[in-house]
């Protein structure tokens, strides 16, 4: 059978004769659309005595739509997916562009449009994810992550956003009896904020109060969100499936969270004007520890690593020692300072700490200059007419009498419509400055676009302003044509054909005519061709920091990487953490933020497909299984400058992708599972030196208790971490079979100046069994340049188990002679 080739696409045809609603009458208000099973056709409950004729009309059609395929297509390869006769009378068809042209000038068709369907970023990173597949492991999107509490500890939460009603889905939503938390009940939270979907809002801010600085208008005394973050973040995990993404006018596709039936506790415990404090961080953990939530997602970092014996040793990751005790599943962003070496600020092994990753969608927006030079841009912009270039204004030469240069040094940024002369303006592109106020919020978009509309302009070009050096420009929502050039480079291009258009008046030198030209593209459409995942720069990297000398702690860090570039996610209606979006119901963020909340819905569907998993054995389902390769098969690759990261990019390590990229339908049957328990981060703890009285102090316990003490080499993690390699060393990592009966082999790419070794080579083992594998590891060369290696265990049942090696310094003892 031949496969359909890459140009073939969707069609939506519509035929001019009328559909079969037409021959019944309007649809009256009280009748219920009912989606049949194995079709997209709507059934409408007609009157008995029509409902067979009916039927009889919708296949007569269906073979008008099959005779006119076969009389235009004669001969040719087209797949028609769906016949419509109730609602439209026309068809979906599988065809060529040129066979689609064919269709469109037959005197029956009414109309050929491409499907229109558009997927984008957390509207479009459940695709990417495979999640679709995942869902129907758990009964499809209405039952994914059923019976599941996620706590947040954020900024709070908008309850008002539809991504949290719980009236999205006819399917049964009752809280799950194992959880008790409360919702506060404040003026801009009243009764009625929470539902089955948002079962638990609380606030945490007696810290802040103390210092004095808590605004209560700004920051809200309750568990409303008035920064935004809060909201994203809620609903990228767990946000009702197939909401409407609405921004600045325009349909971005319908969004979805990761787990879109589970349920959602927030624990408010950052605030716009301040941050937070550890205090009331670790107040929001313990209550949702007793609230019963089964995962806490955290987006947020601490500001400086902890002082003293270890990092470890901070009262976040230790209150988060005790939500493991519980059986609560941590995950936590790993922090936006990278691309330097030992940036993580997520440090613990039972903490599950996620880095940032790109997915493949991308939007591109460009502009067309009059001297055929195309510029690339960003800016969710709908495009000029096609076809039509307009003239370039630049804003400082646009002014009216009454203002200059001299005087409002930035006028050029467009943020006040009285300063320019609106007949130059009028119909035409006005070119304004991006400046480094706006990184700072002295200067918006939102105000400029106001500006070129006030003059009536037909659309802005924003250009990047020189001293703004390797700034980020994620996609900003544009009302108006318009695109913003993000580097001075390309800017100067735009800057140098304008300049070099203008026709002055040989004495004055004044302006007597614009002739410099462009069009604008648009940026609203999405492609998805772009070459992912790929580590964004800004997301930290390993090796973990013991402590504040830098030591290497023996524990991989970050333990994975997720979609966390350019999400799309709900958004507070009164947020403003990104003042772009300020007033929207959804925004686009960037960072670790956004990838540690993706984790955390996965996290659900694992807790919901294995009840009995405990934190470790979670992780180890995500870690084991995750994709070592981007979606065209080649190495994942990593960002490693802060300037022009797509130019400054290598093959990822697991210092900076930790095992990989999250992979959810793997994750729901790994196969083995690596365990570790709250005694084995407690040895683990108590065999640092000196820390006897801090274990203590945070713990309550002796470590004296813990007699076989371990390093954070022989936890056993799914994945080996060795900071020093001296000479020799073994080390024995237990696997549990949580799939049926199977045999595996074991396979190894060792890290370079290190000999490695795995036993057994091949075992049986039964379901519910557990095998101890050995890893030797010898120092063939001597040196500390870190080096990374794999170990694989391929079971004859398709499980493949991955394990990462990292090996810091070695130490060999080899003596040679010449």
């Amino acid at each position: 059978m031949s496969k359909w080739v890459a140009e073939d696409d969707v069609y939506i045809v519509t035929l001019k004769q009328a559909p079969a609603v037409h021959y019944y009458g309007d649809l009256r208000s009280d009748l219920t659309g009912v989606r049949h099973a194995s079709s997209s056709r709507l059934n409408i409950h007609k009157p008995r005595n029509t409902s067979r004729t009916g039927q009889g009309y919708g296949s007569r059609i269906a073979r008008v739509h099959d005779s006119l395929l076969r009389r235009v297509l004669r001969g040719e390869k087209y797949l028609k997916l769906y016949s419509y006769h109730y609602l439209i009378n026309g068809f979906a068809v599988l065809v060529t562009p040129q066979q689609a042209d064919k269709l469109s000038r037959r005197r029956e068709v009414a109309n050929v449009v491409l499907d229109f369907s558009v997927r984008t970023a957390t509207t479009h990173t459940p695709q990417f994810l495979g999640l679709p597949r995942a869902w129907i492991q758990e009964g499809g999107f209405e039952s994914a992550g059923e019976g599941i509490v996620i706590g947040f500890v954020d900024t709070g939460i908008d309850p008002t956003h539809p991504s949290f009603a719980d009236d999205a889905s006819e399917h049964p939503y009752p809280v799950p009896p194992h959880f008790s938390g409360i919702c506060e009940v404040t003026r801009e939270f009243p009764s009625g904020s929470c539902n089955r979907k948002l079962v638990g809002a609380r606030h945490f801010a007696a810290s802040a109060i103390t210092r004095g600085i808590f605004n209560a208008t700004k920051d809200y005394a309750s568990p409303f969100d008035g920064d935004g973050h809060g909201t994203h973040t809620a609903s990228v995990a767990a946000g009702n499936h197939g909401i409407p993404v609405v921004v600045a006018g325009h349909h971005f596709g319908n969004a979805s969270g990761m787990s879109p039936h589970s349920h959602i506790a927030v624990y408010k415990a950052l605030y716009k004007s301040f941050g937070g404090f550890a205090a009331d961080v670790v107040a929001a953990i313990d209550q949702a520890a007793q609230d019963g939530v089964d995962i806490i997602s955290l987006s947020i970092t601490p500001n400086r690593r902890p002082p003293g014996i270890a990092t470890f040793f901070n009262p976040i990751d230790m209150a988060l020692l005790s939500a493991v005790k519980a059986g609560i599943f941590a995950v936590q962003a790993a922090g936006n300072t990278g691309p330097s070496p030992k940036s993580v600020f997520s440090f613990s092994p039972w903490i599950y700490t996620v880095g940032a990753a790109s997915h493949d969608r991308l939007y591109s927006n460009s502009i067309v200059l009059g001297n055929n030079v195309t510029i690339n841009g960003v800016g969710l912009a709908p495009g000029t007419d096609k076809g039509t270039m307009y003239t370039l204004i630049s804003a400082t030469d646009a002014l009216n009498n009454g203002t200059t240069v001299v005087n409002d040094m930035y006028v050029g940024e467009c943020q006040d419509s009285s300063s320019f002369n609106q007949d130059l303006i009028q119909g035409n592109l006005l070119i304004c400055s991006y400046s480094i106020r706006f990184v700072l919020g002295l200067s918006t978009i939102k105000q400029a676009l106001q500006t070129a509309k006030n003059l009536s302009a037909t659309g802005v070009v924003f250009y990047m302003d020189p001293y703004v050096i390797g700034f980020q420009l994620n996609p900003v929502p544009l009302e108006m044509p318009g695109i913003i050039i993000p580097t001075p480079e390309d800017s100067k291009v735009l800057l140098h054909y304008y300049n070099s258009s203008l026709e002055r008046d040989e004495l004055t030198k004044k302006i007597i005519k614009f002739r410099a030209v462009a069009s604008v593209s648009g940026g609203q459409k999405a492609n998805y061709s772009n070459a992912a995942p790929k580590v964004m720069y800004y997301s930290a990297r390993g090796p973990d920091p013991e402590d504040n000398f830098l030591d290497d702690a023996e524990i991989l860090k970050p333990n994975l990487v997720a979609p966390g570039n350019f999400i799309w996610a709900a958004w507070s209606s009164v947020g403003t953490d990104s003042v772009e979006f300020q007033g929207e119901n959804f925004a686009m963020m960037s960072g670790t933020s956004m990838a540690a909340p993706h984790v955390a819905g996965l996290a659900a569907l694992i807790k919901q497909t294995f009840p009995n998993f405990s934190p470790s054995a979670i992780a180890s389902a995500l870690s084991t299984t995750a994709s070592l390769h981007d979606k065209y098969g080649g190495p994942i690759m990593a960002q490693r400058a802060y300037a022009n990261p797509d130019l400054n990019q290598s093959p990822a390590t697991p210092f900076d992708m930790g095992s990989g990229f999250v992979n959810a339908t793997s994750a729901l049957n790994p196969g083995l599972i690596f365990d570790s328990s709250y005694d084995d981060y407690m040895s683990f703890l108590c065999g640092i030196n000196g820390s006897a009285p801090v274990v203590l102090n945070f713990t309550g316990q002796n470590c004296w208790v813990y007699n076989n003490t371990i390093s954070g080499a022989d936890l056993n993690l799914p994945s080996i971490t060795i900071a020093k390699l001296n000479h020799s060393k073994t080390i024995q990592r237990s696997v549990i079979n949580v799939a049926g009966n199977e045999t595996y082999t074991v396979g190894w790419t060792a890290p370079y100046g290190v000999s490695v070794k795995v036993v057994p080579m091949r075992f049986f083992i039964a379901c519910g069994e557990r095998q101890v594998l050995s890893v030797y590891l010898n120092a063939t060369t001597s040196n500390s340049v870190t080096s990374f290696g794999r170990i694989g265990i391929f079971g004859n049942q398709g499980h493949i188990v991955n394990i990462p090696l990292s090996v810091i310094v070695k130490i060999s003892y080899n003596v040679t002679t010449g």
